[in-house]
């Protein structure tokens, strides 16, 4: 069965944008960890990747949310100016020239943006010390 999970609606991406969010994944040892992907819409088409450079694994916004070059056409790497195709992730200048972004799958469901078959972190609440306090937050808008 498809699972989805819906990382926000579609109207909260600027057509010609790009916005990042830090999920929290299981590892192949049951362990979370941080997991920064970005999203990018042009017109109403929209792309996930993960948010790391092939370079050397670094995230593309030095400053959050920063994702493209001064024209607004390409992804760029914040640390050493690769530049990325935001409909495919390839790299075309750089250091990674060649290579390209990891691609997530994404797909609309309903006016949101969700992640298809991706096993993530869950926190139920239940093991919180204090019934008081909030779970850990799953994801993070940069």
């Amino acid at each position: 069965m498809t699972e989805l999970f819906a990382i926000c609606a579609t109207y909260e991406i600027d057509d010609g944008d790009a916005r990042g969010f830090v999920l929290a994944r299981l590892d192949d040892d049951g362990n979370k960890k941080p997991w920064p992907i970005l999203i990018t819409r042009q017109a109403n088409n929209f792309h996930g990747f993960e948010n790391a450079c092939p370079h050397e694994g670094a995230r593309l916004d030095t400053y959050p949310g920063e994702f493209f070059d001064k024209e607004g056409n390409f992804l760029t790497c914040g640390r050493h100016g690769a530049k990325f195709d935001p409909d495919t992730g390839a790299c075309f200048i750089g250091p990674c020239k060649g290579k390209a972004l990891t691609p997530i799958q994404i797909v609309i469901d309903d006016g949101d943006v969700c992640l298809l078959d991706v096993p993530l972190a869950e926190e139920d609440g239940l093991d919180v010390e204090d019934p008081n306090e909030m779970p850990e937050v799953l994801i993070t808008g940069d």
